[in-house]
């Protein structure tokens, strides 16, 4: 029996709760789509703490509510932005809380590569508008780095024609950082080992690189999509060390490309720009010390050269010299007789001072020195008396001080003990409120939730007038069903009542329903005796 078909009229229409009219929704819209492929525009894309993605998916007429729980959205290759046009294949259901119908998303797809360029174009532009892709942020790439950090797979043949390539060139450190280049977990690991290259210290026990090489080989657009998420180029703009993105075959173009430092057509493009070659260096600083040996030579030959010139013009140094020769030899001659001179001058003078020297005047001399010591003698044994004066009376003056500092101490240490007391008995008292306090809400809200629980069981539906029948498998609902049962247990409100259904008697029809009574006034319920086994009644029937 369909439970939607209409009771005929005059009929005891059937009372559907709110929940069966629900699962039977539920039921028929998934029995009958079951699981589906949808075609549409992405609309109000959200994505709460939980993980969950809910957008909608719209044409021009219709929107159907969309949503992919946090497991479906961790393996989506491709998540749904708004205005994308996309297929979604997923199941459809119901939400009986807001009495919608919903589709379970659990693989979105892009509707074709205009609507993924499409998608790109945007996203470029918006990144763009941001400032990550100007040439200002742009770094030079160092001539010859000593350590070179990769960031691909470890297992494809890239990582082996960049190794291959650097030893030929010009060998280097390399450390490889191994990422998935393609799948969902790509954007999120090569983003992590930008910027985990960026975050080792220089000089540490994995060293530092000197520049940086994002490579993958090539793919279709979808293949490399990691390349173009935002938080890839993200991590690339903001690389403090050099960078060059070496992703896909020349053709390919991602949004890496344009934040990097310096964009490689192919990987090992990438590793000839990182190093020059050993052999051309060397070739090029053999020809450099020949041109500066050549250049040393012409130098000096042409300093040679102006030298000579320039001494032919210079007299000869014999010519150059004789009169200062001449005239040291004058003055050596006279040098000796002014000597002799000088000192028979000095000797007169000190003849004229030594008459006036005598013994008295030093005597005198010696007198006038000694009171000089002697005063200062005196001075000297009354300064310390005077400086421990000085002391004493600044000690007094700190002890005094100190004295004032710790009467004020005492006063603010018994003035903070007094209010910490004062503090502490409040505090005291409000725990000793505060449990009973919680106890007391505790048991209302219980005495309200036992209330609850009173007015919504089947008891009070009881009271109402209904009953309920019981077999001896359970529950009775039909009329076909008590029947066959050989004995009931009909439940009212205030009791249980034993019934056994007369033998061959056809079953009852439903009579016509009856208006509800108006409620009796509540009274005390009487208590009911339960036993195993009801007592002996008659048949009703």
């Amino acid at each position: 029996m369909d439970l939607l078909e209409d009771s005929p009229a005059g009929g005891n229409a059937h009372d559907y709760t709110v929940s069966e009219i629900s699962g039977a929704v539920k039921r028929v819209i998934e029995g009958e789509f079951g699981r589906v492929r949808v075609r549409g525009e992405v609309g109000r894309v959200s994505r709460p703490s939980s993980g969950h993605m809910y957008f909608d998916l719209k044409d021009d007429r219709s929107v159907i509510a969309a949503v992919s729980w946090k497991g479906q959205v961790a393996r989506m290759a491709v998540r749904p932005e708004e205005g994308m046009e996309v297929i979604a294949t997923g199941k459809l259901t119901t939400f009986p809380g807001q009495s919608k119908y919903q589709l379970i998303v659990d693989e979105v797809e892009p509707a074709g590569a205009g609507a993924l360029m499409a998608m790109l174009e945007a996203r470029r532009r918006a990144l763009a508008a941001e400032g990550l892709f100007d040439a200002g942020r742009k770094q030079p790439i160092p001539f010859l780095p000593q350590v070179i950090g990769v960031v691909t797979s470890p297992s494809g043949a890239v990582i082996r024609d960049i190794l291959h390539r650097l030893r030929d060139r010009f060998p280097r450190r390399v450390i490889i950082w191994p990422v998935a280049v393609q799948g969902q977990a790509c954007a999120p690991e090569v983003s992590a080992a930008i910027r985990g290259f960026n975050a080792l210290a220089p000089g540490g026990p994995v060293p530092r690189p000197d520049l940086i090489i994002v490579a993958r080989g090539g793919g279709s657009l979808e293949d490399l999509w990691g390349f173009n998420e935002e938080a890839v180029v993200r991590a690339a703009a903001e690389s403090v060390i050099p960078l060059i993105s070496a992703v896909g075959h020349e053709t390919d173009t991602t949004l890496i490309d344009f934040a990097s430092d310096r964009r490689a057509p192919t990987p090992t493009a990438a590793a000839e720009m990182a190093v020059p070659v050993r052999a051309e260096l060397a070739a090029r600083l053999t020809e450099a010390g020949a041109r500066m040996a050549r250049a040393s030579r012409g130098r000096l030959d042409q300093r040679g050269q102006r030298l000579a010139d320039l001494s032919r013009a210079l007299g000869r140094p014999e010519a150059l010299t004789a009169p200062a020769r001449q005239r040291f030899d004058l003055w050596s001659d006279r040098l000796g007789p002014a000597l002799r001179m000088v000192v028979v001058r000095k000797r007169g003078g000190f003849q004229a001072l030594e008459a006036k020297i005598a013994p008295r005047l030093l005597r005198q001399f010696l007198n006038t020195e000694n009171q000089r010591l002697n005063g200062l003698g005196g001075r000297l044994s009354s300064a310390p008396a005077v400086r421990l004066n000085r002391a004493q009376t600044s000690l007094d003056g700190l002890g005094k001080r100190l004295l004032a500092a710790r009467i004020r101490m005492r006063a603010e240490a018994e003035r903070r003990n007094r209010e910490g007391a004062a503090q502490l008995a409040r505090l005291s008292d409000r725990l000793e409120t505060a449990p009973r306090a919680r106890f007391e809400r505790l048991h209302e809200r219980l005495d309200r939730l036992d209330r609850m629980r009173q007015t919504l069981g089947y008891r009070e539906t009881l009271r109402r007038g209904y009953a309920v029948v019981r077999g001896a498998g359970g529950l009775v609902t039909t009329a076909a069903g008590a029947a066959r049962e050989a004995r009931l247990e009909v439940e009212f409100h205030d009791g249980r009542l034993a019934v056994l259904p007369a033998e061959g008697a056809p079953p009852v029809p439903p009579a016509p329903a009856a208006p509800a009574p108006k409620p009796a006034p509540k009274a005390s319920p009487k208590p009911v005796r339960k036993t195993d086994a009801p007592p002996e009644q008659g048949s009703l029937f």
